[in-house]
Parts: structure tokens; sequence; C-alpha cells
């Protein structure tokens, strides 16, 4: 029990930050304030009582409807806070307990919002990255390891580096393809690589352009989509992050030395 309690508390910590999402990804892009109103019902707009807002158990014991009018209630809201709460306890599970084990579980929670706010809107909010960016320059100099090197500090230097990087490359590309890319991607890109340096930069973008690819081939095949329908990118490049902060390491040793 004494192992299990740490990874039930992370859960519970994770699923209610979970729930917090919900409400940014509902209204930041809709410019309304995260802290109040208190949560409403999208349909009747009557305020949500506490005990209708634990998360998930409240979704389950409510029937997935609103107890007021019997509204449906989307099948995201449970969803996020479950993602979120799962990612919090791979986190703590990879990287133990450690200063950047919260900046890792905060960047997850981050890429989840910036995520389904991209598949809503289209749009990554500078609400979001431009804070990201600083942070990640003060959490990336100070008290990110180097996701390549082990027992390793990134450091001020690397990651400025990233930051120039990831927002470079991405400035770059939006230049070259007059305007194929969007603002919202290229500081998403220079959060990234402020907090975990160029090489993990140059990974994400690959992983992210790999997935994106094979998604965009499956929708020109199986709903015959055109090459130029356009698909968020920030989705792909939250996962490319994703796997480069839990398998980064790996994954260079694997493709330098097999």
């Amino acid at each position: 029990m004494g192992v299990i309690l740490p990874y039930i508390i992370v859960a519970l910590l994770g699923a209610l930050i979970g729930s917090f999402l919900n409400v940014c990804i509902y209204r930041i892009p809709r410019n309304v304030s995260i802290i109040s109103p208190s949560s409403r019902c999208p349909s009747c707009n009557t305020p949500i009582r506490p005990y209708d807002n634990v998360p998930v158990i409240s979704y389950i014991l409510l029937g997935g409807r609103c107890r007021v009018c019997g509204a449906g209630i989307s099948l995201r809201y449970p969803f996020v806070e479950i993602l979120n709460a799962t990612l919090y306890v791979l986190v703590f599970y990879r990287f133990g307990f450690a200063w950047h084990t919260v900046i890792f579980a905060l960047l997850c929670s981050t890429l989840i919002a910036i995520t389904f706010i991209d598949l809503d809107f289209q749009i990554i909010p500078d609400v979001i990255t431009l804070p990201g960016i600083a942070i990640g320059l003060v959490a990336g100099s100070l008290l990110m390891p180097d996701p390549f090197i082990r027992h390793s500090p990134l450091g001020f230097a690397s990651s400025i580096i990233g930051l120039v990087a990831g927002g470079g490359l991405f400035y770059a590309i939006a230049v070259i393809s007059k305007g194929g890319m969007g603002g919202g991607d290229i500081k998403m890109m220079a959060m990234v690589g402020a907090l975990m340096g160029w090489k993990s930069v140059l990974l994400t973008v690959f992983l992210g352009s790999l997935t994106g690819a094979v998604f965009g081939i499956f929708l020109m095949i199986s709903q015959k989509k055109g090459r130029k329908t356009k698909v968020p990118f920030g989705p792909f490049l939250a996962f490319g992050t994703f796997v480069t902060m839990f398998f980064g390491q790996e994954i260079l040793t694997w493709y330098l030395y097999r």
C-alpha cells in the first residue's frame, strides 16, 4: 500500500487538474474568464453543484446528463480528466520525486489544453504559449534534465538554443510556405524548445510530422479529402512532445546503435 499510495494521490491530483483543463479548453478560446463565473451547464446555464463536479465519478453517477435539464454532457469531460490523471501517473513513474517531474506534469496539462483547443478552433492561444515560453526558459535553465543525456542538466544555453530552434524552424516554414504554418505552432515549439532543448525539438518535429502525414493519408483514403484540407498540427506536435519526453533517450540510443 505504501508503494501504491503516491500513485493514487498523483492520479487524483491529475483528475482534479483535468477538470480545470476542461474549463480552460472551453473558455480560453471564447475569451471568457477561467475563474468566474463558476462552472455551468452549457444547455440550461444552471450552476453546477460541487457534488456534481467531482471528476469522472459525477459523470458516471449522473449518467452523462445534467441533473437539472437532462441535457447530455460530452464524453470529452471525463476523457480529459482520465487522460490527465494517466499522464501524471506515467510522469511520476518515469521521473520519480523531482522538481522536473512537476514541470513535466504541467507540460502534459498544457499540451492537452492546446490539443483540444486546436482541434475545436484551429488556434493555439498566446495566453498559453507566451507564459509557457517564459516558464520554459526558467525551468529549462535551472531545473530540467537533458532528455538525451542521463543525469545531465539542460542549462541556460541549451534552453535558449532550443527556443530559437523551435520557434525559428517553424517561422522559416511559415515564411517559405507563405502561411502554411500558424503562429501558434511557432510559439508552441519555442515553448517546447525552451523547456527541453534543441534535440528534443528535432525529434518532436520528426514524430509530429510523421504522425501528421500518416493521419493525412488516412483522411485522403477514407474520407476522400484533398491534399489542401486543413488539419490542425498542434495535436501531432503534442504527441511528438509526449513521446520525446518519455522515450527520447531510448529512441536516440536505438537510432545511433542499431
